[in-house]
């Protein structure tokens, strides 16, 4: 999510906060409009419109996720750090992400205490996903970078990137079906298949498979980026990925569109492999747009709002929650229209936005603080 959510790079990449603003922004107007529409106003177009939309913050999450790991993997490398070194420090990033998201678990426990099921503390949410993600592209890179010291190893890494998140999406209507892993306690079969403690896989929880594989495929794409051949195009690189994902969304509703199909049980929605490609398609051409809107266009005229929400996205990520789905809810839920609803939405992005100029102004003041207060007092 934010650079807050993986390892952190010296100097921001303004098209990837910008992908994170436009992110949260989505991830925003899918939770107010769940969250406090009612009667009729959830059976309208405008509704599935709004609920399509949300299928895309997790997957831009996940595959940012990716392409800052590629970066700070190859700057480590770079220095001569040694694979055993990156993968420590790669792995033990993605496991405090990991630990927050079971943090936030329990703060969403706390604070619904007393109608919330206990079940929910070991809900399989995004942030845990993103933390586990970041653990297993540390797993692979150290493979690689251990298996492949002498090779072109950004091409290599790259590959096998590639070839892991499809892997993950190809698994995944197995994983959800035939090849459940049953014997496994539900909490931990609940990272594979997002099966809960309900029996079945729910749609609504952030399991490995497929969300990892939009990591692995955010990694691919980081390792391009940072090749000789794509540091030398420049802009002309994001074109040839943003050509790649119109091309890859072609390929995929041409394979959805055959009249036979690879696996017994087909859910387009969860679990199609056509549908994750797709997405993939999808984020390539968005990263191609935000990366032109940032270096030719208004992204960066002045203040940019989602490129300030994507400094700092984790944070209102956190919160926003609260105010949407918990007990401090600016609106009565499922209970108004869309218009008081858009005007709720308003109010929660001006609220973050401002909540992210805070954080980034004051991040780090505290040790600033704490270091004044203990210096020596002169005599006077």
């Amino acid at each position: 999510m934010a650079l807050a959510m993986t390892p952190s790079t010296p100097s921001r990449l303004a098209y990837i906060d910008w992908m994170r603003g436009l992110a949260c922004v989505l991830m925003f107007q899918t939770h107010c409009y769940d969250s406090w529409l009612g009667g009729g106003a959830r059976k309208s177009t405008f509704f599935m419109w709004s609920q399509l939309g949300g299928t895309l913050p997790a997957p831009l999450f996940l595959f940012l996720a990716g392409i800052s790991f590629a970066l700070v993997t190859d700057k480590l490398r770079q220095k001569g750090i040694p694979a055993g070194q990156i993968a420590r420090t790669t792995i033990r990033r993605g496991a405090e992400i990991f630990a927050l998201g079971l943090l936030f678990r329990l703060q969403e426990f706390l604070i619904a205490w007393g109608w919330s099921p206990w079940s929910d503390l070991l809900r399989v949410d995004v942030l845990n996903t993103i933390g586990l993600s970041m653990m297993l592209m540390g797993v692979v890179c150290w493979a690689v970078l251990l298996l492949s010291p002498k090779c072109n190893t950004r091409l290599v890494l790259g590959v096998t990137a590639v070839s892991v998140g499809l892997a993950i999406s190809l698994l995944t209507p197995l994983l959800w079906t035939s090849w459940r892993a049953r014997w496994l306690p539900w909490p931990i079969e609940s990272y594979i298949n997002g099966v809960h403690n309900l029996g079945t896989p729910q749609a609504w929880l952030f399991p490995i498979f497929p969300w990892g594989g939009f990591a692995f495929m955010g990694l691919a794409v980081g390792f391009f980026l940072l090749s000789d051949g794509a540091r030398d195009k420049g802009a002309a690189a994001f074109a040839v990925l943003g050509a790649g994902g119109v091309g890859l969304i072609y390929l995929a509703k041409w394979l959805d569109a055959r009249p036979s199909q690879l696996y017994a049980t087909y859910d387009y929605w969860h679990t199609s492999p056509n549908f994750f490609l797709i997405r993939v398609g999808m984020l390539l051409a968005i990263l191609a747009a935000a990366y032109l809107w940032c270096r030719w266009g208004a992204g960066q005229w002045g203040f940019s709002p989602f490129i300030q929400l994507g400094q700092a996205s984790l944070v209102v990520y956190w919160v926003h929650i609260e105010f949407v789905y918990g007990r401090l809810s600016i609106l009565p839920k499922r209970a108004v229209d869309i218009r008081t609803a858009s005007f709720g939405l308003l109010v929660i992005f001006l609220s973050m936005v401002l909540l992210s100029v805070l954080r980034t102004r004051f991040k780090g003041r505290g040790a600033e603080a704490w270091a004044w207060f203990q210096k020596p007092v002169k005599a006077g």
